[in-house]
């Protein structure tokens, strides 16, 4: 190990390791009155101990600087006396390169001081609207890791890259990453471990050494559980190097990043902060990765966020940061008239939606409000179904949870899910069950898209997959855990749905409205932004038991130029019902372009000859549990040439008061 280094002190004013060309800079928050320091590691193991000095001390913060050729080429950690620290503003870690090393006892870490150089080639921020925003989530490892999926490099930030092509035709804005920080997958309980030395060159103890000399603990070691969601405190500043395919995690991430911009695609970090985490040092994670990595956006779990110092912090003003809630007293603060950027949950959709979705009473002005939520100070996102909990295909399958494998006697996850699964539990060849599923399925994705406010998809459910009843899937690193990429006319049909959707959601605006919709007539256009109707026009039945409505979004509300409109028939009840269509104006006609009872195909998705219209009479038949969409047309022009607009509502109204006199 190298002695020819220049060591100095300084008086740090932040907390963090900063590497220049021939040195290393280290400032560390100790707060011991022991010895403390730091220990660099060549590669053969062989360390040497730098201690901090009071000449170099701020507060808490110990300043130290090596100096010399050849210094960030060493690893390194902290000490305090005789226990050894991993930093935990470490930007590389190494240690937990490979996923899942079975051993019994925590593996050994160390901070990576070594730089890279990175070539952005212009990247910038997406800055994609929430208005415009259709977000993915997905876990890395398991979202590629299935032989299905096709990839070369399988559970990786470069299987990502692969998956580019299908993300894009997907029609997604943002893919929305589980946590992918450093972190040890590895449930390694500290206690009770035999006493047995380490083979040479190894952190961890394999399962093999301890089979020959503890063989009954080895085979509670071979039980033990992965971590594979990343919920658990981590190494926050760097990435996951058992995500990586053996380029620097640095590289690996940044990669990522810069090739799914290049394709409009935006990157949101999911962050997961345990109650002992400061709030500082949150507000320091986040801007950290926004600044080195590029990410468009967070979403924060945890305890304690710190919803004002990021409101407050003019770098991530134009950062979407999600959270599960915000917190009304924040509201003024929160509030970005340039950036709309702060993003909650939409209160209780997931399980209210699905009781709707499956005929419970009692819930349609609820689920209208959910429909319509878009508030002026922060964005809500819409989802039915994520990580945690029932996929979508299960949501329809099973009634009750099935966790025996995860080893805790199905006493994990959720009990109550709202769920329905149409008539039999799990896997089952009946044609009208499965017909039924495959229903609720576009029911459920006509909601989420739908609905104003920003659509959230979790991987695998735009094609139907499955985890076999399965609500807790955070140990199961294997096909119930992965995303299985199969390949049916079940899984083709749910995807061209999920297609269709959002390629119309993007088409049309007033589907999806920067502002609130205000249930008025803002405009004084003589129809309402958006309306709701029954058996008759303009007159719908709000009723404890009625599970059937006709929605219209007016487009002479939408941005810049006047939208088409369109009418939304929702009937959850398992009979078929006639809904009133209101009249538009002479020019126009209602078409059908949507009907979750009929396959994609068996309606156009393209304006032409295929189109369904309607028949005179402005009633139409909703079939049992479906959603059916239809559009607003144009069918022909004045004798000057122009088209003749006329109100949608004036016609039916004046019509509905000849009817009371």
């Amino acid at each position: 190990m190298k002695t020819d280094w220049k060591i100095s002190y300084f008086k740090p004013d932040r907390q963090g390791v900063y590497p220049s060309k021939d040195s290393v800079s280290f400032a560390a928050c100790l707060l011991t009155d022991k010895e403390c320091g730091v220990i660099l590691y060549d590669s053969r193991g062989r360390q040497r101990r730098f201690p901090f000095k009071e000449v170099g001390k701020r507060g808490a913060l110990h300043g130290l600087r090596i100096e010399g050729e050849g210094v960030h080429n060493y690893t390194y950690n902290y000490y305090v006396d005789d226990q050894i620290i991993t930093d935990t503003y470490a930007r590389e870690v190494r240690g937990l390169e490979k996923w899942g090393a079975k051993g019994t006892r925590k593996r050994t870490t160390y901070g990576v001081l070594a730089c890279y150089d990175f070539d952005w080639q212009e990247d910038a921020p997406l800055m994609t609207p929430l208005a415009d925003s259709i977000f993915y989530g997905l876990n890395v490892r398991a979202f590629t890791m299935h032989k299905s999926s096709g990839v070369k490099e399988r559970g990786t930030f470069e299987g990502i890259i692969e998956k580019i092509p299908y993300l894009k035709s997907l029609g997604i804005t943002a893919v929305e990453l589980m946590p992918c920080y450093e972190y040890d997958e590895c449930m390694v309980q500290e206690t009770n471990y035999p006493q047995i030395s380490l083979p040479k060159g190894t952190d961890y103890l394999p399962v093999r050494i301890v089979k020959e000399a503890a063989p009954d603990f080895a085979s509670e070691a071979e039980k033990r559980k992965l971590n594979c969601w990343g919920f658990e405190k981590g190494f926050y500043f760097a990435p996951k190097s058992a995500y990586c395919k053996e380029k620097p995690p640095v590289i690996s991430f940044k990669t990522m990043v810069r090739e799914l911009h290049k394709n409009g695609i935006e990157v949101i970090m999911q962050f997961y902060f345990p109650p002992e985490i400061r709030q500082l040092y949150m507000l320091d994670v986040i801007k950290y990765w926004v600044m080195e990595y590029h990410i468009d956006g967070v979403r924060i779990s945890g305890f304690h966020i710190p919803f004002r110092l990021l409101a407050e912090e003019p770098v991530l003003r134009n950062t979407k940061i999600w959270c599960n809630y915000l917190p009304n007293e924040d509201f003024p603060v929160i509030s970005n008239p340039i950036f709309k950027n702060f993003i909650s949950d939409n209160g209780n959709y997931r399980n209210d939606i699905r009781r709707f979705l499956k005929g419970d009473e009692g819930l349609l002005s609820q689920a209208l409000g959910y429909h319509r939520c878009n508030p002026k100070e922060h964005g809500v996102v819409n989802y039915l179904a994520d990580y945690d909990g029932f996929t979508l295909y299960d949501c329809v399958s099973y009634e009750r949870k099935h966790n025996e494998a995860n080893g805790e006697d199905n006493r994990d996850g959720a009990d109550v899910n709202f769920t329905w699964n149409c008539g039999v539990e799990g896997d089952t060849r009946k044609k009208s069950i499965m017909d039924l599923r495959m229903k609720q399925i576009k029911n459920a994705l006509s909601f989420v898209f739908l609905s104003q406010g920003i659509p959230f998809i979790y991987s695998g459910d735009e094609f139907a997959s499955s985890r076999k009843g399965n609500n807790n899937c955070y140990c199961q690193d294997n096909e119930t855990g992965w995303v299985n990429w199969k390949d049916n006319q079940f899984s083709r049909e749910i995807l061209a749905y999920t297609q269709f959707l959002i390629k119309l959601r993007k088409e049309h605006p007033i589907l999806h409205m920067k502002d609130e919709l205000l249930v008025m007539d803002s405009k004084g256009c003589g129809c309402p932004d958006i309306s709701y109707h029954g058996i008759e026009a303009w007159r719908p039945d709000f009723g404890h038991i009625s599970r059937m409505i006709g929605i219209v979004l007016c487009g002479q509300y939408a941005p810049d130029e006047e939208d088409a409109s369109f009418y939304i028939a929702c009937n959850m009840h398992w009979e078929s019902h006639k809904l009133a269509l209101p009249k538009l104006s002479r020019d126009e006609k209602w078409v059908k372009i949507s009907d979750t009872s009929l396959s994609v195909d068996a309606l156009s998705q393209n304006e032409g000859e295929n189109w369904k219209e309607e028949g005179d009479d402005h009633v139409v038949t909703a079939d049992s549990r479906s959603i059916s969409v239809y559009m607003s047309k144009k069918c022909k022009e004045t004798k000057s040439g122009k088209k003749e607009r006329r109100s949608p509502a004036r016609s039916q109204r004046k019509k509905d008061k000849s009817k009371e006199r």
